[in-house]
């Protein structure tokens, strides 16, 4: 039978594209075997192309049962052997196996970073036969025809194993923190109440919460201290404008009353006018980092969602790949190439013509690198297949930051004009955009304020039409929100670009958090408790640090990875013996939490009716029928209660609504598009509906 080059790609969007790219006639034949898709294409040889699913292989114990910890010995398996619902895979592997039998050279093309170099290891090692040591690699950012084309042509003679062991290790430390550390706290709870539930924690999930608790206990002990305000109205040339007080706090009502005393009906002086001019330079390319914080800003896309948007562009070649720290754009990409491409679309001609017409290309770049890609840039492919909205618009804000990168800085004027008012200073602020440069590219998504002031004179005298004092109490920190959340966990150095999503959204799925404006429940309370209490280093931030800091020496072969394995092994014995002996006190401390949270979790808001009971989902005892009822039906205060749909989940929103007031829920059943209920039977909303 005819060798042939076996090429293993991470996902099948990828495979289909790079057999594309390196077929001579571009259109690489797809086949199917047990509908695992595979494509052959041929160049200078016959080329194979088979892809997996993510990850196709983990870690898991040696031996079998899930009721005991600590457990240390572990091994890598397929993933179908260690997690229900994964029994696809077993047929995957079997048809790359297969496909290795005749192959004679062997390419690992996963997405070139520590995740991407793992599954290709793992697949060529135990899928493969033990091939890990004669493959070769190709390395690309983006998977437009020409970068696959000169991949295939400058492939690595070898797989990056030092990216390997970085992989390896993080999977086995992780792993050896989650599955301990959840299990103590699970069958605890278990033990205690005869109830399971799922409780989790690890290496990077616990310091995070830890952050989480820390921000809720200074919402909730904040003291608010009143203090006031003052500002002005003034008319200049018939348009009236608002200054503000020289001190911004004003700590006694006494002192805020004489100053309005002071000023009332008095004539404002402008005594000194300062103008001042400054640069705002132009934004650096995006990391994954800064794209999700900008996503959160500008749409309110969650962390995960924008990682999963780019994700899709990248595989449909609009974008380079998403998970880079980098902030670097290499020339080696050809600038000037891809906004020739750009200019083919019509919302980008101009733009990309006046960067075209510049003597030189360079971009403003930032700190940070990443050895594996560059920064986030688009491939100059223009879309061939219509874009969701929130395609269009991550795809656009790449775009745009892109094109801002090369322009010059923004020159802006600030103006302070100081208006004297019977010995009293307020001041009058004005910014202007003189020369935009680089904001006329970013427009759309640029928050700046422009406030033109009319042409005033030092010496000018003008009408104070009132003087204004406001009541004002100071207020508490904010709340963390999932973009916050994960530019704290950035600068704090823990997790890595491709996990931070994740962790986050764990917290949501555990319910130890809840809300856009993140909330920590009393179940993230009582767990972050018992981890401070019994086991403190594995909530530590500066132990989470130090492992990631030494799985990033891995990667560059000054940390061996037996050593790292060794140390956390010794931080988690010691953890786990105290939280075997505490195991009841714990588990009575969990229990109660856990009920509390399923309590709070039926609780939909207060009684419209009577006002003071609390509206809960209830169940029928004699129909096992749920229905929304009021908790004060107990004391025989209030028997309101609201019919419920009886299919799928219903979730409290803790929000009202517009037309009534009424608290909402939410309800999501299989296959349909969740939707928002108003059970009020007077609801304005629906006697419109009627009509």
């Amino acid at each position: 039978m005819e060798s042939y080059t076996l090429i293993v790609t991470e996902k099948p969007d990828a495979a289909m594209r790079i057999a594309s790219a390196l077929d001579k006639k571009g259109k690489a034949k797809k086949l199917e075997d047990n509908g695992v898709p595979y494509y052959v294409a041929y160049r200078d040889k016959k080329i194979v192309v088979v892809p997996a699913l993510g990850h196709l292989y983990t870690v898991t114990e040696e031996s079998k049962g899930r009721n005991y910890y600590p457990v240390f010995n572990y091994r890598w398996v397929p993933r179908y052997v260690a997690e229900r619902g994964a029994k696809h895979i077993q047929t995957w592997l079997k048809t790359i196996s297969k496909l290795a039998e005749n192959a004679d050279t062997f390419i690992s093309a996963c997405d070139y970073d520590i995740e991407g170099s793992l599954i290709g290891y793992c697949i060529l090692k135990y899928t493969c036969g033990e091939k890990e040591n004669v493959s070769k690699r190709m390395k690309y950012s983006t998977l437009t025809k020409k970068e696959l084309e000169n991949s295939y042509e400058k492939m690595l003679p070898h797989l990056n194993f030092s990216l390997i062991e970085a992989g390896r290790t993080r999977h086995e430390v992780d792993w050896l923190y989650g599955v301990n550390l959840s299990r103590a706290l699970t069958i605890a709870a278990r033990n205690w109440s005869g109830k399971y539930a799922t409780l989790s924690t690890g290496r990077v999930q616990g310091p995070t919460l830890k952050f989480l608790v820390a921000r809720e206990k200074e919402i909730r002990s904040f003291v608010p201290t009143p203090y006031w305000e003052i500002k002005a109205e003034v008319e200049i040339n018939g348009t009236t404008f608002e200054v503000e007080y020289e001190k911004g706090i004003i700590e006694t009502k006494h002192e805020a009353k004489s100053i309005i005393e002071a000023c009332k009906g008095k004539e404002g002086l402008i005594e000194k006018i300062n103008v001042r001019q400054f640069k705002q330079m132009p934004p650096t390319p995006f990391d994954l980092g800064t794209l999700q914080s900008e996503a959160y800003g500008l749409f309110g896309y969650t962390p995960r969602r924008t990682l999963n948007i780019a994700q899709r562009l990248y595989l449909d070649a609009l974008i380079s790949y998403p998970r880079t720290s980098s902030q670097k754009l290499p020339p080696a990409i050809n600038y000037e190439a891809i906004l020739k491409n750009l200019s083919k679309a019509a919302q980008y001609r101009k733009l990309a013509e006046e960067l075209l017409a510049k003597p030189e290309l360079k971009p403003k770049e930032g700190k940070k690198e990443d050895p594996a890609h560059p920064a986030i840039y688009p491939t100059g492919n223009l879309p061939e297949r219509v874009l969701s909205e929130p395609e269009r618009r991550i795809w656009d804000l790449v775009v745009r930051r892109f094109m801002a990168v090369f322009e010059e800085p923004a020159i802006r004027q600030s103006m302070k004009a100081v208006i004297l008012v019977n010995g009293h200073r307020f001041y009058l602020r004005g910014r202007r955009t003189l020369k935009e440069g680089w904001l006329h590219f970013y427009e759309p998504y640029v928050r700046s304020e422009e406030v033109i002031l009319p042409d005033i004179k030092e010496g000018e005298k003008i009408n104070v039409k009132r003087v204004i004092l406001e009541d004002k109490f100071t207020k508490p920190p904010p709340r963390y929100n999932p973009g916050s959340l994960l530019k704290k966990m950035e600068e704090m150095g823990i997790g890595t670009k491709a996990t931070r999503a994740d962790i986050i959204q764990t917290l949501y799925d555990r319910k130890y958090v809840r809300d856009e404006r993140i909330v920590v429940t009393d179940l993230g309370f009582e767990v972050l408790e018992v981890l401070e209490k019994y086991c403190p280093k594995v909530v530590s931030i500066k132990l989470t640090r130090e492992l990631e800091e030494r799985m990033d020496k891995i990667q560059m072969n000054s940390e061996r990875r037996e050593n790292v394995l060794i140390d956390a092994i010794d931080i988690l014995k010691p953890t786990l013996e105290e939280l075997k002996e505490k195991e009841e006190e714990i588990g009575e401390q969990l229990s109660k939490a856990i009920k509390r949270a399923r309590l709070e979790d039926r609780i939909v808001g207060t009684c419209p009716i009577c006002g003071t009971g609390k509206l809960m989902i209830l169940y029928s005892r004699k129909t096992g029928k749920r229905f929304i009822g009021c908790t004060n039906y107990f004391k025989g205060v209030c028997n309101a209660s609201f019919p419920l749909p009886q299919k799928g989940t219903v979730t409290p929103l803790r929000r009202n609504c517009r037309e009534c007031g009424w608290p909402l829920v939410q309800v999501r059943i299989k296959g349909k598009r969740p939707w928002t209920l108003c059970f009020n039977p007077n609801c304005p909303s629906k006697e419109r509906r009627k009509t």
